[in-house]
C-alpha cells in the first residue's frame, strides 16, 4: 500500500452544486459522490483491498474504511463523521460519513483547492419564490486541470441545460489533465 497514490478526480466524476444563491448569480461547489469513491476504491486497492463499516457512536454515525496494506500484512484503517441530508436522513448520514471517511484517504482532496465558482444570473434561470431564489439549472464540469501539487489550476463548469460553458478560469501553469 505505501506506493499506491489515489488518482486525481476526473471531470465526470466531479458534481457541481449550488452553494449560495441571489438575483446577481449563484455559487457552486464541487463534490463527489460515493458511487466514484468506491469505484476509485476498486482501482486503486481491488475490490477485496477494501472494507467499509459504519457504527453509531454517541448518536453520530461514523464511517470506517479499511486498506489492506500488502507489506504489513495488516489492514489500515481511516474514520469520519458524516451529517443527515435533507432528503434522506440515515442514507445521507452513512452517504455523507462514507465519502468523508474516503477524504480521510486523500479522494477528492484535490477540490478542496478550487476557486470560488461565480455564475452570474445572465448565464442560468434564477427564479424568485417568495422570499427565496430559486435555480433549478444542472451544471457539470466540462474540463479540469491539476498542478503537480495536486491542486485545480484549471477549470470549466457547463450549464447542463443551455449547454452553455458558464466558468472558465486558470491559474499558474496547466500541468495534468484529468
Amino acid at each position: 500500500m505505501n506506493n499506491l497514490s489515489i488518482r486525481l478526480l476526473r471531470a465526470d466524476e466531479i458534481e457541481c452544486r449550488i452553494g449560495t444563491i441571489s438575483d446577481k448569480g449563484l455559487s457552486l461547489l464541487l463534490y463527489t459522490d460515493a458511487r466514484a469513491d468506491m469505484k476509485i476504491l476498486d482501482e486503486t486497492f481491488g475490490i477485496l483491498g477494501w472494507k467499509r463499516s459504519h457504527q453509531c457512536i454517541n448518536g453520530n454515525l461514523y464511517c470506517t474504511i479499511e486498506l489492506w496494506d500488502e507489506d504489513k500484512k495488516q489492514w489500515i484503517s481511516k474514520q469520519d463523521v458524516g451529517t443527515e441530508s435533507y432528503t434522506e436522513k440515515e442514507k445521507g448520514q452513512a452517504s455523507d460519513s462514507f465519502k468523508r471517511a474516503c477524504f480521510t484517504v486523500g479522494i477528492g482532496r484535490e477540490l478542496y483547492s478550487a476557486p470560488h465558482v461565480w455564475v452570474s444570473a445572465q448565464k442560468c434561470r434564477i427564479q424568485r419564490r417568495g422570499d427565496k431564489f430559486v435555480c433549478f439549472d444542472k451544471f457539470s464540469v466540462g474540463h479540469i486541470v491539476y498542478s503537480d501539487e495536486r491542486e485545480i489550476v484549471g477549470l470549466t463548469i457547463i450549464n447542463s441545460d443551455t449547454g452553455e460553458v458558464v466558468y472558465n478560469g486558470y491559474k499558474r501553469s496547466q500541468k495534468k489533465t484529468a
